[in-house]
């Protein structure tokens, strides 16, 4: 898988000038559109869009400071539309705009080439199991939210203190299915996954009975379900959880993300230091070729 993603990143740095289609990486990679975007963003930290823009801007900035172009060429080039649109993108990665930094010969900030390899250290295995799972309906309060990529969602903990402990516990005794107990669910989205863009945030639980008519209700249709399962201190087992399942457990199984919600349940220690945690990733199976 790994080194189809790579031949996927050579593909990009050939079209680097051109529109490049997600379709087109996706179906070097072998894999859904989905997939490829969902697994770009957990191993390079970014979106894919992100890091075609940003390489796309390390290229034109090189070609701003070899002064043989006209900077309208260049912007037209790399696909900008106009003057004014290459100099905002330009600005927003370099800090300074095309002309000033041709003019002063100003210092660039450049995105490195990526290129992606499996580290197996062999120092603990990852727990977890394949569930098939009929339709089921996820129960509790929602909110709109935007995308965080690391650390704390103020959003996100502002909502559920605002939703008051004894909801919460009206909530989480309704809890009869698996996975059990009080969920944290993400749907919703955006295929990019750009930090700030929005999502619909659960928070709530898996019931078998009709929701009251106070709480909100997601439907999840029946499929395949990846649940991993890790224990450890709390906040760096969850980072550990959904990096590992990301960065080893894909490329090595004959599976891959689909759309649809994610479910994350975390039980803490008294102290707050410990978590075990258990993660809901929807997936389907791929055929192997011999």
């Amino acid at each position: 898988m790994l080194e189809r993603l790579n031949e996927a990143l050579e593909h990009i740095e050939a079209h680097i000038h051109r529109r490049i289609e997600v379709t087109e990486l996706a179906r070097i990679a072998m894999t859904s559109d989905y997939h490829f975007r969902r697994m770009f963003s957990a191993l390079a930290g970014m979106p894919l869009s992100e890091y075609i823009r940003r390489r796309r801007l390390t290229v034109a900035g090189a070609k701003v400071l070899a002064g043989d172009r006209t900077l309208l060429d260049i912007a037209v080039r790399y696909g900008y539309g106009s003057g004014e649109a290459f100099a905002r993108a330009f600005r927003s990665v370099h800090g300074v705009g095309p002309g000033e930094a041709r003019r002063d010969g100003a210092p660039l900030h450049a995105q490195p080439r990526m290129s992606f390899r499996l580290i197996v250290e062999g120092s603990s295995s990852m727990r977890y199991r394949i569930v098939e799972k009929e339709q089921f309906h996820v129960v509790g309060k929602k909110a709109r939210v935007p995308l965080v990529h690391e650390g704390a969602n103020p959003a996100i903990a502002e909502f559920v203190r605002g939703i008051g402990q004894e909801t919460i516990r009206r909530i989480a005794a309704l809890s009869d299915q698996q996975p059990e107990g009080i969920v944290a669910v993400c749907d919703d989205l955006d295929p990019s996954r750009a930090e700030g863009t929005d999502l619909d945030y659960y928070h709530g639980v898996v019931p078998q009975a009709d929701a009251p008519d106070a709480l909100d209700t997601l439907v999840v249709p029946p499929g395949t379900w990846a649940v991993f399962e890790h224990s450890g201190p709390f906040p760096e087992t969850l980072q550990i959880l959904w990096r590992d399942v990301f960065t080893q457990w894909f490329p090595s199984n004959p599976y891959r993300s689909r759309p649809g919600p994610e479910i994350l349940r975390t039980r803490l220690s008294e102290n707050g230091n410990e978590a075990d945690a258990e993660l809901w990733i929807p997936v389907e199976r791929v055929a192997i070729s011999d």
